[in-house]
């Protein structure tokens, strides 16, 4: 009787050793570094973005956030890893459209679920788009580019970041509303795609504002037209998109976001919340941000970040966007 009271006293013991050692963790989380992962090759505007997020976040939890690039397959490398890693906290991911747009173009494969495959932390930016080419290329207008893709077809290239991107459907969407056929030539991010662009290999592109004014005022870049409703300040007399002709483009405004693998504890995800809010409220970070010509969103709930689809890159299918991608049609807004 005395062996099995002190076996149930010890296993007790060991017990209450664990739990408070889980408790423990959490509540000290994080202990070691914490892995960002970005699904895009360095230099481009997710990476950029994630880098002065990271930096901000490293201060506030004490500990270092370290990004990572897991190029490749737009995005899809990068969101599996984070898919598979354990849900501790130390492996979190900046989404893209991309991350919506990989699941409905790998439906038939089920590489994972969008949504219940991840735990949302905050949505950190949103991103227009500008139409872009070579600044001393033959192309001055977005009509100059459309007639000479009309006497000519596939005579056009485009450039993006990978099959199903914000930069691919918009480029899409050009070529399905002027009815004509160009070609599409995708990179592993949108900084290698923006060098073919500026030296005039590939026709033209479409690229997140983030870092393009600098290649715009040193003239390696002409911008044909930007996606917002309205034109923009940083880009005068620049015609929107649809002054252009080309109606619809001021929903293809992707947002970037932070999510964890699914199972992520609440109180671990309330620390990475709290990091990403205070690097978006700094002053020098919402500078850095208008420079870089992103929106900073000042951080969201989680709930809010999967609530707000349109912003997220979370179809919602639209009768104006139609763009087909490996035989399929995404008209999807975003």
């Amino acid at each position: 009787m005395n062996i099995i009271v002190k076996s149930l006293l010890c296993a007790s013991c060991v017990f209450a050793g664990a739990l408070a050692a889980t408790h423990a963790g959490a509540q000290g989380y994080p202990t070691k570094p914490v892995r960002m992962l970005i699904g895009f090759t360095a230099g481009g505007p997710t990476d950029i973005i994630g880098r002065v997020v990271a930096q901000d976040m490293s201060q506030t939890l004490g500990q270092s956030v370290i990004v990572e690039n897991k190029a490749g397959a737009n995005s899809l490398i990068a969101t599996q890893e984070v898919k598979r890693a354990s849900p501790d906290g130390y492996n979190i991911y900046m989404t893209t459209l991309a991350h919506n747009v990989n699941a409905i173009l790998l439906h038939d494969q089920k590489p994972y679920d969008p949504l219940a495959d991840f735990t949302p932390v905050s949505l950190v930016a949103l991103l227009p788009l500008v139409m872009v080419t070579a600044y001393d290329g033959p192309y001055k207008n977005v009509q100059d580019l459309v007639n000479a893709a009309k006497a000519k077809p596939e005579s056009i290239s485009y450039a993006s970041a990978g099959n199903g991107g914000s930069a691919h459907l918009a480029a899409a969407l050009v070529e399905t509303q002027s009815g004509t056929k160009m070609i599409h030539i995708p990179f592993k991010g949108n900084a290698p795609a923006l060098t073919e662009v500026m030296t005039g290999r590939v026709s033209f592109m479409f690229y997140p504002m983030v870092g393009i004014s600098q290649w715009v005022s040193e003239k390696k870049l002409r911008v044909l037209g930007v996606s917002t409703e309205k034109p923009h300040a940083d880009y005068p007399g620049v015609p929107t998109m649809a002054a252009n002709g080309f109606p619809g483009f001021e929903q293809y405004t992707q947002g970037l976001g932070i999510v964890g693998p699914a199972g992520l504890k609440p109180d671990v995800v309330a620390k990475l919340n709290q990091a990403i809010k205070a690097s978006l409220a700094k002053p020098e970070t919402q500078k850095k941000f208008t420079d870089l010509g992103a929106i900073s969103t000042g951080g969201t709930t989680p709930e809010e970040f999967i609530g707000r689809p349109r912003l997220l890159g979370f179809a919602q299918w639209s009768p104006t966007a139609q763009p087909t991608v490996r035989g399929k049609t995404i008209g999807c807004r975003f």
